[in-house]
């Protein structure tokens, strides 16, 4: 069996690539990165560090690496005859494996079983991206894409902290980890991955990860960062962030099981396990990592407005969340392009104008007033602000 893994990062490395090769599957790593795709191809392993409650080191092999910039027909190749392929790139870099992942379905014997394909990407759906993008590239003449190949949803979960100097290949990964499949896109078909779980609905598994674990994690970061911690299990230990993380847990907590059904007390189970995973002092993730990115986590369907809104539509006032928001407007770090952009919009727009910008809410939304408020808040304290 063989998969074709786009992303030879430390996610890919350190979880979809390890779960693969655990299953049994020959990994074939893809990514643009010159260095690292040359110093995979000269390995025969690596090892995967697991830290936290019972900690292992998993050794992972029978790989080989593809430069998918400058070794795209081989790609293709690979793709022709893989039994699966999975992508751990980044929602928005989906467009750019499109092509390779297309030309490789349209050459695939006939006969063969049909691609199995899944976007490991922290979004909603993002199997549904990449398939979008699939199908505007695909011709006609090549057959139906939908007998050609089989596009799974998944949702998946594994914090992979930024990795100390030195390491090579080697990657540190907390313990825990998740990755739910939608059963139903494979019929009688689905492929055997014991680390995975699969189950028939998975748009609640997806909602509940997003604003439990991403909602939680950045309201970590942000709240940390304006505390003046560096590390997010410094954050944590803070006795004031802890408590404002709960409170947004709490929230969030609230419409997951007035939504999809959960069940209280097992949705407040999964709650603390992800708070003992963000206070992991083997974890040396930083409060800038997790925080950077501000615009995209600020978005109309993200971790913070999502959940706020639909709270909001339901008639509750989301204290926490908002609270969580405001920090997330004062994140700064010269070094992150959207924390960047996100200074720049509050500087040079109107409250309103910014709102709508940043968050996408529209101003008849109920919970357009409020976020406008924390902007306009947001923009005094810039205007305050020393030169």
């Amino acid at each position: 069996m063989k998969a074709v893994h786009f992303g030879a990062g430390n996610i890919g490395r350190g979880f979809v690539g390890l779960l693969l090769h655990q299953a049994g599957y020959e990994v074939v790593f893809a990514d643009v990165a010159d260095a690292l795709i040359d110093q995979l191809a000269a390995a025969d392993s690596y090892n995967v560090h697991e830290v936290g409650e019972n900690p292992i080191v998993r050794t992972v092999d029978n790989f080989r690496a593809l430069n998918s910039g400058t070794q795209e027909a081989a790609l293709v190749r690979e793709i022709a005859t893989a039994d699966i392929v999975t992508t751990a790139v980044g929602p928005h870099i989906l467009k750019f494996v499109a092509p390779a992942i297309t030309k490789g379905i349209a050459a695939r014997a006939a006969g063969l079983a049909p691609l199995q394909v899944m976007a490991c990407e922290n979004a909603i759906n993002a199997t549904d991206i990449l398939r979008a993008e699939v199908a505007a590239l695909w011709d006609d003449a090549a057959g139906s894409l939908d007998d050609a190949a089989v596009f799974a949803n998944t949702a998946v979960d594994r914090i992979v902290p930024n990795q100390a100097p030195g390491q090579g290949l080697d990657v540190t990964v907390e313990t825990f980890y998740e990755w739910v499949i939608d059963r139903t896109a494979f019929g009688d078909a689905a492929p055997v991955i014991p680390g995975a779980t699969f189950v028939d609905e998975l748009s609640p598994y997806i909602e509940r990860k997003l604003f439990t674990v991403n909602t939680g994690h950045a309201s970590a970061a942000y709240f940390g960062f304006e505390a003046g911690l560096e590390k997010i299990s410094e954050a944590m230990a803070d006795q004031d962030v802890a408590e404002d993380v709960r409170a947004v847990l709490e929230e969030t907590k609230q419409l997951l099981v007035a939504k999809h059904g959960f069940n209280n007390d097992e949705q407040e189970a999964y709650v603390q396990k992800i708070l003992v995973r963000f206070s992991n002092p083997h974890l040396p993730d930083t409060v800038n990592r997790v925080g950077r990115a501000p615009m995209r986590k600020l978005s109309r369907h993200e971790r913070f407005i999502g959940p706020a809104a639909e709270l909001a539509e339901r008639g509750i006032v989301p204290e926490a969340l908002l609270g969580a928001i405001a920090a997330a407007l004062r994140f700064t770090d010269p070094a992150d392009a959207e924390a960047t952009e996100l200074a720049q919009i509050l500087a040079a727009s109107s409250a309103a104008d910014a709102t709508a910008k940043i968050t996408g809410l529209a101003p008849e939304h109920p919970l357009f007033a409020a976020v406008s408020t924390l902007v306009e808040e947001r923009q005094a304290e810039g205007a305050k602000a020393p030169a």
